[in-house]
């Protein structure tokens, strides 16, 4: 059975409830926000970030910041449930992250269990578990947190365990990274150069396996620790693709949809990593440690425990999810094609990796 029919089946799933979605402006929030819109829930958005979606006269917006107890009180009154998506990500400062992950999740349980809200879901990530020695990653492997933002996601996980004890249900969810409608971020990197028709260079030989995931599978995660019963959701859950191949096979998924007949090209990864290394430390490439150091390596999850316990099932393999995402980014390319940032809403900016897409262009 799917679980969009195993979720219809809840007694919980058909009662209309009020969602606050922290983060609701950016990539994953806007996406959650459309799923419980068409499911006839309410949802209250709170970011820093405009949101300017067309579903804005559907949702109640809050602009302000998770860090600021007067805002999220604000926008958490008369909700039943709590999505917390917002985070800085691995391109924003160290100080920015740790107390945007940090010290604003600390806020937001808080204020969830002062306000009496039935369950604060978390979105985590796989990065807690840094750079594994085996696959596939249980939830119960040890924790490991490369750099700021993948020590700040261990030290979140850690407050949610806090306010378990504490009677609160804190649904955790580690999603591997996820694609789909509206996201960029460093996926624009490579829809940029698949549209442009550059043969793509990748770390290493490629035969890798590394598990992706659609966000619309993600929402569908997300909504199960919602909606079954509150003791079978208080507990982490792994999510990523069932089907995936690897990062050569996958990606070229892409560039065959592009039509240019262009190719995966593989890198010798130790030079490259070591090029990227000093790169990011000169400020002059968009990838982070935690990129560059897993993209030669297997990078997967076990999702067994989402699937036994919550009836969990995705319907994306690793392709369709990248051609998805791809097909979105050609269709909507005039709305940020001059556009850059440091979210998973625009694209990154390309450094020197400008020079390189040059050099690929060779047939």
């Amino acid at each position: 059975m799917a679980a969009t029919d195993q979720m219809t089946s809840s007694p919980q799933a058909t009662a209309t409830k009020t969602f606050l979605l922290t983060g609701g402006a950016g990539f994953l929030g806007i996406n959650m926000a459309r799923y419980l819109l068409d499911r006839g829930h309410k949802v209250v958005s709170l970011d820093i970030a405009e949101f300017d979606y067309p579903e804005q006269d559907r949702v109640t917006i809050h602009r302000g910041d998770i860090r600021d107890r007067a805002a999220v009180d604000r926008a958490m009154a008369g909700v039943d449930m709590v999505i917390h998506t917002a985070a800085a990500l691995p391109l924003y400062t160290p100080e920015d992250i740790y107390s945007t992950d940090i010290d604003g999740l600390r806020v937001m349980l808080e204020a969830a269990k002062a306000q009496g809200v039935e369950r604060m879901i978390h979105i985590s990530s796989t990065a807690v578990y840094g750079i594994p020695d085996h696959h596939p990653l249980l939830e119960d492997d040890r924790l490991d947190g490369v750099g700021p933002y993948g020590e700040a996601k261990v030290k979140a996980e850690e407050i949610c365990a806090d306010y378990r004890q504490k009677g609160l249900c804190v649904p955790v969810i580690r999603p591997k990274s996820f694609i789909g409608p509206e996201r960029l971020g460093v996926f624009a990197l490579f829809y940029d150069w698949a549209k442009d028709g550059k043969n793509f260079p990748m770390l290493g030989s490629g035969n890798n396996r590394y598990q992706l995931l659609d966000v619309e599978d993600l929402c569908a995660a997300i909504y199960l620790t919602a909606t079954l019963d509150r003791e079978r959701v208080n507990d982490t859950f792994n999510i990523g693709a069932e089907k995936f191949t690897t990062m050569k096979g996958d990606y070229q998924a892409v560039l065959d949809y592009a039509g240019h007949g262009k190719r995966i090209i593989p890198l010798p990864a130790a030079p490259a990593i070591w090029t990227l290394r000093l790169l990011e430390k000169l400020h002059l490439s968009p990838l982070y440690k935690w990129v560059y150091e897993t993209a030669a390596t297997d990078s997967f999850v076990s999702i067994d425990k989402a699937k036994q316990v919550l009836g969990w099932q995705p319907q994306y393999s690793n392709k369709e999810a990248l051609v998805r995402n791809y097909i979105w980014y050609i269709e909507h390319l005039h709305e940020f094609e001059n556009k850059s940032g440091v979210s998973h809403r625009v694209p990154w900016s390309q450094g020197i990796l400008k020079v390189a897409k040059v050099l690929f262009s060779v047939p």
